[in-house]
């Protein structure tokens, strides 16, 4: 029952209005080059190290009281962190399905796609831990995402060199800037309560900090990607319409179900 309202409520709100799934399911194919947004860690909307932090962050203060977070705010966290922990899940499974032909084909890749599964993994861990902490349930798509990744990352691996770093530079791009705007909701509750003399909390000071790290490793792969040949990939722009827009799809359902 609690399947089809879910569903239901998808199938809705993509018929009524311009939402990641009709672009997931319908991507457009008739593409010019002006349309792709090329990222890199240097150009990011907040690249790393360059937000404006308050002060608050760094330092707490006995004599200040701290305010638990909204019901508002925890529903954000909720979803937040469902899908970052289902993104984390596909990457390590994209890098596992595309190592074993891409180092068979490159091995001076051997320590680049080791390196970046080695992060992934961490990063899975990582929210896998706060999924627990924060008994937030993982999405219902699991098993789901868990295929499409894995099928992601066969095939790029397949096509060669090129298709995997322009399927991992998409897969950045998007979830860089996931990660991006959590960071920027997150420091503006904390500025919110340090506007009100109130003192950040813990749990928030643990997830910028851990968000932001995150947000840097994944903006690495992606410079390491293009550096290695991501956008000699063909056809470049028809594998980045469509991946970019797959996870988008995938970050739209999963705050949902």
């Amino acid at each position: 029952m609690k399947a089809a309202v879910i569903a239901r409520s998808i199938s809705n709100q993509a018929l009524h209005g311009q939402t990641p799934i009709l672009e997931f399911l319908l991507p457009s194919f008739t593409i010019s080059p002006s349309r792709i947004r090329y990222a890199s860690i240097t150009t990011s909307s907040a690249s790393p190290n360059t937000e404006s932090s308050p002060s608050s962050l760094e330092s707490s203060s006995p004599n200040k009281r701290q305010k638990p977070l909204s019901k508002t705010q925890r529903e954000f966290l909720d979803r937040a962190l469902r899908v970052n922990q289902a993104g984390e899940l596909a990457a390590t499974l994209i890098y596992t399905h595309q190592t074993p032909p891409i180092t068979r084909a490159h091995p001076h890749l051997r320590s680049l796609m080791r390196h970046m599964y080695s992060q992934e993994a961490g990063h899975f861990s990582t929210f896998n831990e706060m999924l627990a902490k924060h008994r937030i349930r993982p999405t219902a798509m699991y098993p789901v995402w868990s295929a499409a990744a894995s099928v992601l990352g066969w095939g790029t691996g397949l096509m060669g060199r090129e298709a995997a770093m322009a399927c991992t530079e998409a897969v950045e791009t998007e979830i860089g800037g996931h990660y991006n705007g959590q960071v920027r909701v997150l420091l503006g509750w904390a500025k919110e309560m340090e506007d009100k003399g109130e003192e950040v909390g813990e749990e928030v000071r643990e997830l910028v900090s851990t968000l932001k790290r995150i947000r840097d490793e994944e903006l690495e792969h992606l410079d390491g990607a293009v550096g290695e040949g991501a956008r000699e990939a063909r056809p470049y722009e028809l594998l980045n319409r469509v991946i970019r827009s797959g996870c988008k799809g995938a970050i739209w359902i999963s705050e949902r179900a």
